[in-house]
């Protein structure tokens, strides 16, 4: 290894160990440091030298081991960070994750799988898989973060399955400023959502 390429893996190195614990860095975050092709293979040795991980294509973090566990992964929160940086795009929970938070069914999802902004795509975390499917931006662009989430899980609900008792839990579980949101948001659901957000937005007959 020549002395400019040993000068940019500490460059490297430097910075990571600088920065926040528990970080998922990506090849741009070095681009200050040298070339692309430079900071790729710079990477690279790190990870041959066991002083970095993948914890997928182009994401990288430094290793930690459990005596009993072996060398984890990274935390789940700067994964998704990182892939966000990396892809320019927004990284969110299924539609089933979204109805379980709501209250609306009891199932969680087995499969790791997040919904993504960006490209469909797997990513190889050793043996395991995270699978990233993709969302047209309009559906999780709401200015209230509640309202991405009943549009999510409505969707993976399906329409033929919204009947009236999702509805009432929908309106029982959301705030009065939420189900306020919903109208507000509207652009942003399906035509048929919609109409759903209008029922639960509506004040029920029996209220005072």
């Amino acid at each position: 290894m020549n002395k400019h390429a040993g000068s940019i893996d500490a460059a490297i190195l430097d910075r990571i160990r600088s920065g926040p614990g528990g970080h998922v860095w990506t090849p741009a975050d070095f681009l200050d440091i040298g070339s692309r092709a430079a900071v790729d293979q710079a990477l690279s040795r790190n990870c041959k030298s066991g002083l970095l991980r993948r914890a997928g294509r182009g994401l990288y973090h430094v290793p930690t081991t459990h005596p009993l566990l072996g060398v984890l992964g990274p935390d789940s929160s700067a994964l998704h960070a990182a892939l966000s940086r990396k892809d320019n795009s927004r990284i969110l929970p299924t539609g089933a994750h979204a109805a379980n938070a709501l209250g609306l069914t009891d199932q969680v999802p087995m499969r790791p799988m997040l919904l993504t902004t960006g490209q469909s795509r797997r990513i190889k975390q050793g043996k395991r898989e995270l699978i990233l499917r993709h969302v047209s931006p309009r559906f999780v662009s709401a200015k209230n973060p509640r309202s991405a989430q009943v549009i999510l899980a409505l969707r993976w609900i399906g329409k033929r399955f919204v009947d009236d008792d999702i509805v009432a839990r929908l309106r029982r579980n959301l705030s009065r400023s939420d189900r306020d949101a919903l109208l507000a948001d509207a652009s942003c659901a399906p035509a048929w959502i919609v109409d759903i957000f209008r029922r639960i937005a509506a004040q029920p007959k029996n209220a005072s």
